[in-house]
């Protein structure tokens, strides 16, 4: 069924020519509506907003497809449809994104946390577990929504974190998210670039950072979602999208302890010239390269010498 013009206003009102909207109508409509925008998941997207307005688990439509929508739930869903028809996130849209065990809160003009970025998450865990560290003190550069850090700070017990991040947007996000997962005491948001907000002497366990690492010359290519909704300062970084992580490289070591581990999300093409950033410095051994959900080269790791 086409999704414009008069069928936009029948979709408003809850009636048309072949009867109410159901669950299931509704669903089938809107996800014709997104594949018509360019949105390949247009049929997952439509039931995630609709069990949004209707304060309902996803997969608990499944249960009410025969249940017809009320006006007052049509105008709800209406505004956010058209949103996502817009190329919005859907988790600006909802407000929130699972991440391993947490839900954290997003906004327009924070970063998305990424579900490749759980593993990097795990491969820190693994390597405090094997290296016999009871409190390990960690070091989350440029913390966006809190994803890391709080992620670290949850199934890391001991873990004591100190996050840093540039952006008040991101900073206002990631202490709401600290605070509503109850990790006030572990983990220490401070403002600022990169190691800046830290004391001359601090030293960490683990040095740990998703920086900025799209190239400028890929914008283009980017999807709508990305390119257009999400913060720039968060994406690119420089020509060749390794600015920051330069100075990452350049200036981890000095907060780093002995024998302790850097470990750095970088994009799917870049991880062999990190390597030879981090081999080229003679501060680091043992560094390897670890692969996301997708098989891609995503994370660098390095242990200080």
């Amino acid at each position: 069924m086409s999704a414009s013009g008069a069928e936009g206003q029948a979709a408003a009102r809850g009636a048309g020519a072949e009867g109410p909207w159901t669950v299931l109508r509704l669903v089938l409509w809107s996800a014709d509506y997104l594949s018509g925008k360019g949105i390949d998941s247009g049929r997952l997207d439509a039931e995630h907003l609709l069990a949004h307005v209707l304060g309902l688990g996803r997969l608990q439509l499944y249960l009410q497809f025969e249940r017809p929508l009320t006006p007052p739930e049509l105008d709800v869903f209406r505004p956010l449809l058209k949103r996502r028809a817009a190329r919005e996130p859907l988790q600006y849209i909802l407000g929130h994104q699972p991440f391993r065990e947490l839900d954290l809160a997003v906004e327009p003009g924070v970063l998305i946390p990424r579900p490749e970025t759980e593993v990097l998450v795990g491969e820190i865990l693994a390597w405090a577990r094997s290296e016999g560290l009871e409190a390990p003190v960690m070091l989350d550069v440029g913390a966006g929504s809190g994803a890391i850090a709080l992620s670290l700070a949850h199934e890391g017990y001991n873990t004591h974190i100190v996050a840093v991040e540039l952006s008040e947007a991101a900073l206002d996000v990631a202490r709401r998210n600290r605070d509503s997962a109850g990790l006030t005491e572990k983990v220490d948001l401070r403002g600022g670039s990169l190691f800046e907000p830290l004391g001359e002497n601090e030293r960490f366990d683990v040095i740990a950072s998703n920086p900025p690492y799209v190239a400028e010359v890929d914008e283009a290519g980017l999807e709508p979602e990305v390119r257009d909704w999400e913060p720039r300062e968060a994406l690119f970084a420089g020509a060749d999208g390794l600015d920051v992580v330069r100075r990452i490289v350049a200036g981890a070591r000095a907060h780093l302890k002995d024998r302790g581990l850097l470990a750095l999300e970088v994009g799917a093409r870049q991880t062999a010239e990190v390597v030879e950033l981090l081999r080229a410095t003679g501060e680091y051994e043992d560094v390897r390269v670890v692969r996301d959900y997708a098989g891609r080269q995503r994370f660098v790791l390095a242990r200080a010498g």
